[in-house]
């Protein structure tokens, strides 16, 4: 492995006893773009760059984003294929480096040309899956997105050649971003991260979005680091966790206290990153501003938090993730395969997913304690593993109660009655 790169700065500042904090932020404009970069180095903490891609990028549409470049109309992303190659080297130009690298993120189903617009400017780190950005809000067939990412890969892993190591993250724990039991988003980040290993790729980041109980979500962390040894023994590795992706409080003590518990789990379990999120998420795209404070409060909770990581192989998660996995690999010896077959079969079932390679039989609700638990596992092989409780049928009143469980949670409770226990304040 290199010295240099997304995945071996991760890997010094865990060394060192530091927390790495990132944003989402993302806007359209080059100036803006470049402010919001040099906030996010200068700002109290230890940091990497995002540039968070815009909607006509992330489908395809670049001549709508060409469009709006053309015309100056301020979009919700960075339209990177748009702007001139000298553009965005302009924008990175003295801050981004070893120091400081930056990861593009994007949420494409087919991001070839996303890959050579980042490689040409000298970037090489990003995010996503063939999975991940397929389900369960893209319209591109499963079939096609496994093949762009097969292709995406190869285009990034030949970085390689020149003497860099690219580094792709895995969108898989996050799959529907809430409402899915931890051993389905264990299983498909583990998945995701064998597929990019088996395109070239050697520096990868595995996913685990915050869910509805913190022990649920330390038990799905260790279970992830623990899988990851099992199979990447070969390849440079770390796990982001993601604040809470669902509807975020109102309020602004209701958002900082989630924000902690995220830094929280992160330190604890061992996660070497943090995508964060701001007190502004549930009302609008968040200023530079917001961002940065956002990433100083985190870094600040993770900075008094101890490390307690957990025996990830003994866990219910780890039954499942693990079970999950080990049938997916079992069905063909190319994992492309294997994952198209996975859902056709119902092996791999997303719950709520209305995609239409997703076989829709799985659902899952919360329970009295906060957890996530399976209702239905429909054809997963999970039988005599998982721990299905199908109390009665959820209805759509159900689902939308659950959906702002951790709003509710986090807006109208004092720190001490919050799924949990004692929060940080900030």
């Amino acid at each position: 492995m290199t010295g240099a790169g997304f995945g071996a700065f991760v890997r010094r500042a865990h060394a060192a006893g530091h927390l790495v904090v990132q944003p989402r932020m993302g806007m359209s404009s080059p100036d803006r773009m470049r402010a919001g970069l040099l906030a996010t180095r200068d700002a109290t903490a230890t940091t990497v760059g995002t540039i968070t891609l815009d909607s006509y990028t992330r489908v395809g549409d670049l001549e709508s984003a060409g469009l709006a470049v053309l015309e100056g109309v301020a979009l919700n992303g960075y339209p990177i294929v748009s702007h001139p190659t000298a553009t965005t080297r302009a924008v990175l130009d003295g801050i981004h480096g070893p120091d400081f690298p930056v990861q593009v993120r994007h949420g494409s189903a087919a991001p070839q040309d996303i890959f050579r617009a980042l490689t040409a400017v000298g970037l090489d780190a990003s995010e996503g899956g063939p999975v991940s950005y397929c389900l369960p809000y893209g319209r591109v067939p499963l079939r096609a997105s496994v093949a762009h990412w097969a292709a995406s890969c190869a285009l990034l892993a030949a970085r390689r050649e020149s003497g860099a190591e690219p580094h792709l993250e895995t969108f898989g724990g996050c799959v529907l971003g809430q409402l899915c039991p931890p051993g389905l988003l264990v299983a498909i980040s583990v998945l995701e991260a064998l597929f990019f290993r088996r395109h070239g790729i050697r520096s990868i980041s595995v996913s685990y979005a915050q869910q509805t109980d913190p022990l649920q979500d330390a038990e799905a962390v260790a279970a992830l680091r623990s899988l990851c040894v099992r199979w990447l023994p070969d390849t440079e590795w770390h796990v982001v966790v993601y604040a809470y992706m669902g509807l975020f409080p109102e309020t602004e003590e209701g958002a900082y206290r989630l924000l902690g518990k995220a830094a929280e789990l992160a330190v604890a379990t061992g996660s070497e990153r943090l995508i964060v999120k701001t007190v502004a998420e549930s009302r609008r795209i968040p200023t530079v501003t917001e961002n940065v404070a956002a990433l100083e409060h985190a870094a600040a909770v993770a900075a008094r938090t101890p490390r307690t990581p957990l025996d990830g192989t003994a866990t219910q998660t780890y039954a499942e993730a693990s079970a999950l996995v080990d049938a997916v690999l079992e069905l063909d010896d190319d994992l492309g395969a294997a994952l198209l077959a996975a859902f056709a079969k119902g092996y791999l079932d997303v719950p709520y997913c209305l995609h239409p390679d997703n076989a829709g039989r799985s659902r899952s609700y919360i329970d009295a304690d906060g957890r996530l638990c399976w209702a239905d596992i429909g054809k997963m092989p999970l039988n005599g593993i998982a721990d299905v409780r199908p109390a009665r049928a959820i209805t759509s009143a159900d689902l939308l109660d659950s959906l702002s469980y951790v709003r509710r949670s986090f807006d109208r409770h004092t720190p001490e009655e919050v799924p949990g226990g004692e929060l940080a304040r900030p």
